[in-house]
């Protein structure tokens, strides 16, 4: 099985159940990152005393995120913040539990208190407007998560980014293959298209809703393949 093919059939899995999310965060690590090791986890008091803080436990998709990745900064950190087990905290309404923030706090991500026993339940965006549904689960989130920030922790490697028109999109969706990750909302643009993933020429791509595309590889060569692909004002192409 080739890279991509081997990328695409580990989402699928991913999408299905916690068991296959965490799979694919495990794999995604050790071929697009490094490796996880047992000191990129909190360990067990540690999540104790934070729990015993709060007055009820964490569910157990996400004791299992901060005991895999939970100190894994590139893979959670690198863009929007997974909060460390002590700063977890309830929402002003006191109905959400809050585990992760956008880089100024503009939005957050929660789990709905009336779901927290159940052992992967679903995440929660809050807008302005209120708190939304954002993915099913906890598990799909840290997919999520993991892919979003290995993507935009890449300023120093093959990387690129550029807005999109109708007519890239177009291009976009004829000359590389869909990820297998569901459909969902951007936070800067909350009715609008949602967010999408793609792969091909080596590369991973990520869609904000129509908007802006971001790609990074392992090497130049295949940003550049990409690049001509879908010709445009690229960011990081020298004049």
């Amino acid at each position: 099985m080739d890279e991509e093919a081997e990328l695409h059939a580990a989402l699928e899995l991913a999408v299905r159940d916690a068991a296959g999310a965490w799979r694919f965060v495990e794999m995604f690590a050790e071929r697009y990152a490094t490796p996880l090791l047992e000191k990129d986890g909190y360990g067990d008091a540690e999540l104790r005393s934070a729990e015993a803080a709060l007055g009820f436990g964490f569910p157990e998709a996400l004791l299992t995120a901060y005991r895999r990745i939970g100190r894994r900064f590139d893979l959670t950190r690198s863009q929007d913040v997974l909060l460390s087990p002590d700063r977890v905290y309830l929402d002003y309404s006191g109905e959400v539990l809050v585990f992760r923030v956008e880089n100024q706090n503009v939005v957050q991500w929660g789990i709905p208190l009336s779901a927290i026993a159940e052992p992967d339940p679903p995440v929660l965006l809050r807008l302005e407007s209120g708190w939304r549904p954002y993915l099913d689960r906890v598990s799909l989130a840290c997919v999520e998560m993991v892919l979003s920030e290995w993507m935009l922790a890449g300023d120093d490697g093959p990387v690129d980014n550029r807005e999109l028109d109708d007519e890239a999109v177009v291009t976009l969706e004829q000359r590389f293959r869909r990820l297998p990750m569901p459909d969902y909302v951007l936070w800067a643009d909350p009715d609008g298209k949602p967010m999408r993933w793609f792969s091909g020429l080596g590369a991973i791509l990520r869609e904000d809703a129509g908007h802006w595309l971001w790609v990074r590889a392992d090497n130049a060569e295949a940003v550049t393949a990409v690049r001509r692909a879908l010709p445009g004002d690229w960011l990081m192409v020298d004049d």
